[in-house]
């Protein structure tokens, strides 16, 4: 796509869409949690597990990001010990193509 193109192409409305997108994927682990959800429910637990570099305080930090940019949902169960679930939303879910697609970039990049 050339440069006249490329500014046709970003009216306000793409510029907005963009933004929000960034939003969501900006930050170091966000990506890596919502790969790790996939269209799975996870505990606070096996995400910590399934991504072992991250803080403790970052991991919370992220989720709570992401529940309030819609991508997530926490779910809290009244029991003893207490258990809460994380999922993807329906909105969430539609990262995961692009996402899986990002993947496959850096794959290729990986190759010698």
């Amino acid at each position: 796509m050339d440069d006249q193109n490329l500014k046709q192409t970003l009216t306000p409305s793409t510029q907005s869409a963009l933004k929000k997108t960034l939003d969501i994927i900006c930050g170091k682990w966000r990506l890596f949690i919502i790969f790790q959800l996939g269209t799975e429910t996870r505990r606070y637990g096996e995400l910590r597990r399934m991504i072992p570099d991250i803080s403790e305080k970052v991991l919370i930090q992220e989720l709570k990001a992401l529940i309030e940019l819609g991508v997530l949902e926490k779910k809290s169960f009244n029991e003893v010990p207490p258990r809460v679930e994380y999922n993807l939303t329906a909105r969430g879910l539609k990262v995961l193509p692009t996402l899986y697609q990002l993947t496959s970039v850096g794959e290729v990049f990986l190759e010698p």
